[in-house]
């Protein structure tokens, strides 16, 4: 992922948030903003919608959590609606495509944010939005800053694509934003930058960004004046669930909840990827968030009376052998006969490949011409834990193949044949190699959910030539100095070990169409109609 390590280490490293002028003038936007104070959903007769995305929650070490007593309030708001245990996520299952997924309703190839790590052909450089302490040793920290919290908002998302927050305010509608680490909207808030940075004549004294009516993100800016406690060092700089859940019991103390409220519980995904897919700390901790929550309405049954409450996981992770020489799959040596970009240095006119790892997949850029694609999947194929190895021919068409195996299946929108989700696709080759099934024209998929959407969403997320390949579960790849969790949980890959998350809804007897989280924008929009 992770995400919200990504703010975690980056800024750490660099001591961007360690001073506390550091925080955004949106911490007095309640007292300060000039909008209707009447404008609530409660006072406008529709309930608010409170979404909150933890990050890693699975289905089964939610209901072990919630069997042993550790869950309360998810237990309570899963008794008292809905729930649905495998909802498909985005793909690269990394929080930051996920997120922008999310906000969207579109997977990559219309949000155009690949990943966690990416490479741009355009800038000739490497975007990262922090992905472990290695690599933020590594690289440019005030680049990282400026990607993480300016470029990939008002710049990398697609401004074709609209978000939820910008539909909302097109409606005369309002939103929130709480930890969220994709905000887009049409409100500015100014990021106030530190002195020191400020003086480095790279980073603007204020950052100028559009978020949604109310934006809260850790030290940048707090919603709750008395919040601002929670941002120290030791506290992620605010990048914790305490200070989401206080954040969001304060908009509903102040009875100024929006329309809809986006939440993001982070803690639980370090948990996860410390200890493994089973632990349930993680879980626990995020229900004495939600409590938190809950608790601002006086009681549980008051605030599922008065909002729909979507809680939902983004992706999944599986566990990593605890065996390091095992678990890991380092491609250089594969592609050693080429040469390999290195993150400490700018991009060469000499180099040929870039690699860019995101835990359990990975981009693979043929930057040289000279660099045939089908000759770099040919390298990679000897490597058999190589689950999806991925490339478009010259027709734009996708063709997949895997480590140790000489099939190859080829696919591309439009056809006569339909998969379960709608979607259109014309097919050739060995459809065991993404294991789906057909009968009678229909598509049935099955150890990775939805893939050729999500693959083709990957494959056509950004300009230039590569190749997605991904790791079978129980492996890891690694690059230069990207991070790695032996014996813990890791995600990236189309495998539905990564790919399925829990989704409770409660407050509305309502779903959306399809347990997708691409499809879950288009219902919100409909719920606050």
């Amino acid at each position: 992922m992770s995400m919200k390590n990504k703010v975690t280490v980056v800024l750490m490293l660099s001591l961007l948030l360690l001073i506390l002028g550091c925080r955004a003038d949106s911490s007095q936007k309640l007292k300060q903003q000039s909008v209707n104070p009447h404008h609530t959903a409660n006072q406008m007769g529709k309930k608010p919608v409170i979404v909150i995305l933890i990050d890693s929650l699975m289905d089964k070490p939610l209901q072990e959590a919630i069997q042993e007593g550790r869950a309360p309030a998810m237990r309570f708001l899963l008794h008292q609606g809905q729930y649905f245990p495998q909802v498909v996520s985005s793909f690269p299952t990394m929080s930051v495509t996920i997120d922008s997924t999310l906000l969207t309703g579109t997977y990559a190839d219309q949000h155009h944010v690949p990943g966690l790590v990416w490479y741009s052909d355009q800038k000739k450089r490497m975007i990262l939005y922090g992905n472990g302490a290695k690599e933020a040793l590594k690289i440019d920290q005030l680049q990282v800053f400026n990607d993480a919290i300016y470029q990939l908002n008002q710049v990398q998302l697609n401004k074709k694509t609209k978000t939820i927050h910008e539909e909302l305010a097109d409606k005369g509608k309002e939103s929130a934003s709480i930890n969220a680490i994709v905000f887009r909207g049409k409100t500015k808030h100014a990021l106030k930058v530190p002195d020191f940075l400020a003086n480095s004549n790279r980073v603007p004294e204020q950052m100028i960004v559009t978020g949604p009516k109310w934006l809260s993100y850790a030290a940048l800016a707090q919603l709750n004046p008395k919040n601002s406690w929670n941002t120290p060092l030791w506290k992620k700089f605010g990048m914790n669930d305490e200070f989401s859940a206080k954040d969001t019991a304060f908009l509903i103390s102040q009875k100024k909840l929006p329309d809809v409220t986006i939440t993001y519980f982070p803690e639980n995904d370090n948990a996860v990827h410390r200890k493994g897919p089973t632990q349930l700390k993680g879980i626990e901790k995020a229900d004495q968030a939600l409590q938190t929550v809950l608790n601002a309405y006086g009681s549980w049954e008051e605030a599922v009376n008065n909002a729909i409450w979507i809680v939902m996981g983004d992706s999944a992770q599986s566990a990593v052998y605890d065996d390091r020489q095992a678990a890991t799959i380092d491609i250089r040596p594969l592609l050693s006969h080429y040469r390999i970009a290195k993150l400490t240095q700018p991009v060469r006119n000499d180099d040929q490949i870039v690699i860019a790892a995101n835990e359990r997949m990975a981009y693979i850029y043929a930057i040289n011409y000279n660099v045939e694609l089908s000759d770099v999947v040919k390298s990679l194929k000897k490597e058999s834990k190589l689950d999806i190895i991925a490339m478009k021919d010259g027709k734009n068409n996708i063709q997949v193949t895997k480590g140790r195996n000489g099939s190859l299946f080829s696919y591309r929108p439009g056809g006569k044949y339909m998969d379960e989700y709608g979607q259109s696709w014309t097919l050739s080759g060995e459809e065991d190699l993404v294991d789906i099934t057909v009968n009678n024209n229909r598509i049935k998929y099955g150890k990775y959910p939805d893939v050729l959407a999500r693959l083709y969403g990957a494959m056509n997320s950004h300009e230039g030539r590569y190749v997605v390949v991904t790791v079978q579960p129980g492996y890891e790849l690694v690059s230069e100095s990207s991070p790695t969790h032996i014996g813990g949980g890791a995600h990236g890959s189309l495998h539905e070990k990564d790919s399925l998350v829990p989704l409770i809804i409660s407050g509305t007897n309502t779903r959306p169409k399809t347990l997708r989280i691409v499809d879950i924008k288009d219902w919100i929009m409909q719920l606050v109609k």
